[in-house]
């Protein structure tokens, strides 16, 4: 299974995360997101217009993932390098494997990366 995994912020739109999206690759069997921002409707609306599923990540499975992008700021607000990878990493499952490293939307408010696993 591949999973889109998503960081943004609270200001980003529909149309940042298709851009993110597109930007990793456009794939994907689930998209995963942080708890506190898996029922956004941006990321609903993504999940609606694909037909996947969104897997809601606990804060401590995203601490628990190594990323390989490493933000400061990321680190200190989230306890992860990344959101974007972590959320991938996690809702792909154990052994999971990052496929595409975080990926920035043009308007610079969404992430996305995607893992495979075997969830």
């Amino acid at each position: 299974m591949i999973v889109a995994g998503f960081g943004f912020r609270g200001t980003a739109t529909l149309a940042s995360l298709q851009d993110a999206f597109s930007r990793v690759g456009g794939q994907a069997d689930a998209l995963a997101a942080p708890a506190d921002k898996a029922g956004e409707e941006c990321l609903l609306q993504l999940a609606q217009s694909l037909l996947l599923p969104v897997l809601v990540v606990m804060p401590v499975d995203l601490q628990s993932q190594v990323t390989v992008t490493q933000a400061g700021r990321v680190i200190a607000a989230r306890g992860t390098g990344s959101v974007a990878e972590a959320a991938a990493m996690a809702g792909a499952g154990p052994g999971a494997r990052l496929v595409q490293t975080r990926v920035i939307s043009g308007d610079r408010l969404a992430t996305a990366a995607l893992a495979e696993g075997g969830a």
